[in-house]
């Protein structure tokens, strides 16, 4: 037996009438949409509740399953201690959720649990099932920091342990929309929030779900959306059925968008399996790209992918242009999979004998040296996208006025402590930002105005 529903749903506490105290009046559409969802999960009798939060368990580069056979939580962060749950967990669900991942070398399962106690993204949608109905185990799974991609092949490992195990199963997506959709709620408002809330609303009740792919980054960022990757294990879980869809409510009163959804499997369909598509997609894309690399980003990708297949480093080839072995300058590597950086590694000054050695070096670097990622794997590297800063001589500034996000980049000094920023990146609008963002990775506090400006031009290659 597979999935038989999937719900997308909201998880304010203030919904909860005990938490809100007459401010979940705001929301009645809301609440309705989900006694309605309530209603409909009761009439299927569902053997496993699979709940996807926001709020449990979340690593960067792991999805967590939770773990034992029981837990318990309330409300009481939230001033109604007396609003209690103690749930059963599906172990042989959960378990076979993990052996399928590890199979799979996938990284998700029942390892990292920080906290047992259920979480609020849990517990909202709870609260309102278990009004109509008690009789169901329940799975929870974390998100990651993983791209969207990911997200989506854990959802098709989901539906096929539910296959294997025959479970009858509903899934519950978990996610409040964008927090940034009025100038008076608590977020404040960002004109990415609307359109957020617009699009998905318009993704999800047409059951669309290839297109959760074409949502970047940056754009859900600014929108400061919370549940878009439990959206997409949810359309992972679903992959090549052909969906009923219906989109019940949206509200956006209190500067936070609640949206409700609806889908239910209608049988096996070829054309909806969407992260196949996507990948081919990014393939072709990838490929037509590679074949317009200029000299500078075909020497880092070279460099790398002989580190990484052949565990050496590359010498100098033959055929480098001859401005490349005649100029010293400090480089930038940047690698990108998926939409999100995979590591990004440069020197400030040249190192190096020219600048075609100053990329080998930093190529290398930035596929297996970036702390903060893994080292790229062989199965990674048609994938990944590869950009080359070339950078100019910094020169001192004495104020921020005398920077632009787009043409300089900024090196903010104090003592021994030195962070870069590139110029021209994505989510990176202001001055300010830049800035703050160079003082944090000197590791100098943001608070702290007595620092060394100076500012750089790059030349970009691609």
């Amino acid at each position: 037996m597979s999935i038989l529903a999937a719900f997308m749903v909201p998880h304010p506490p203030m919904i909860v009438p005990d938490v809100g105290q007459g401010s979940e009046k705001q929301v009645i559409k809301t609440i309705r949409a989900y006694e309605q969802v309530a209603d409909e999960i009761a009439a299927l009798a569902p053997e496993t509740i699979i709940i996807t939060s926001p709020h449990s368990v979340m690593y960067a580069d792991y999805f967590h399953i939770s773990p034992g056979r029981r837990a318990k939580g309330n409300f009481g962060q939230f001033r109604a201690p007396q609003v209690k749950f103690d749930e059963e967990y599906d172990q042989k669900l959960t378990v076979k959720i993990a052996e399928l991942a590890a199979r799979q070398d996938f990284p998700a399962g029942l390892l990292g649990e920080r906290d047992a106690r259920l979480d609020h993204g849990t517990m909202v949608p709870l609260y309102f099932i278990r009004q109509k109905y008690t009789g169901a185990k329940i799975v929870r799974i974390g998100l990651s920091g993983l791209p969207l991609t990911d997200h989506y092949r854990l959802g098709e490992i989901i539906k096929e342990a539910v296959d294997k195990t025959g479970r009858r199963a509903v899934f519950v997506a978990s996610g409040d929309l964008s927090h940034k959709l009025q100038t008076y709620g608590p977020y404040g408002f960002a004109p990415e929030g609307p359109r957020y809330d617009e699009r998905i609303m318009d993704v999800c009740g047409r059951g669309a779900f290839g297109e959760l792919f074409d949502f970047d980054e940056t754009f859900c960022e600014k929108a400061a959306e919370c549940g878009h990757r439990s959206f997409v294990i949810m359309a992972g879980a679903l992959d090549g059925q052909a969906v009923k869809a219906a989109a019940l409510s949206h509200e956006d009163v209190t500067g936070v968008g609640y949206g409700i959804c609806t889908f239910y499997p209608e049988g096996e369909a070829r054309d909806r399996h969407f992260l196949e598509q996507y990948l081919r997609a990014q393939e072709d894309r990838l490929a037509r790209e590679r074949a317009n690399e200029d000299a500078y980003v075909r020497l880092a990708r070279r460099s790398l992918e002989t580190y990484i297949l052949e565990h050496r480093k590359m010498r100098l080839p033959e055929g480098v242009p001859e401005e490349m072995l005649r100029v010293k300058a400090g480089a930038f590597v940047s690698i990108h999979e998926n939409g999100k950086l995979r590591g990004c590694i440069g020197t400030i000054l040249p190192t190096q004998d020219c600048v075609a050695q100053e990329i080998i070096e930093n190529a290398v670097s930035a596929a297996v040296r970036d702390p903060r990622f893994d080292p790229i794997r062989a199965d990674e590297l048609p994938w990944l996208e590869i950009n080359v800063d070339v950078l100019g001589e910094p020169e001192p500034i004495s104020s921020p006025s005398e920077l632009d996000v787009k043409r300089y980049g900024v090196i903010v000094s104090k003592g021994v402590k030195r962070g870069l920023l590139l110029p021209d990146l994505d989510g990176v609008d202001t001055v300010e930002q830049q800035i703050s963002i160079a003082k944090s990775k000197a590791g100098i506090a943001e608070w702290d105005e007595h620092v060394k400006l100076e500012r750089f031009e790059v030349v970009r290659h691609y």
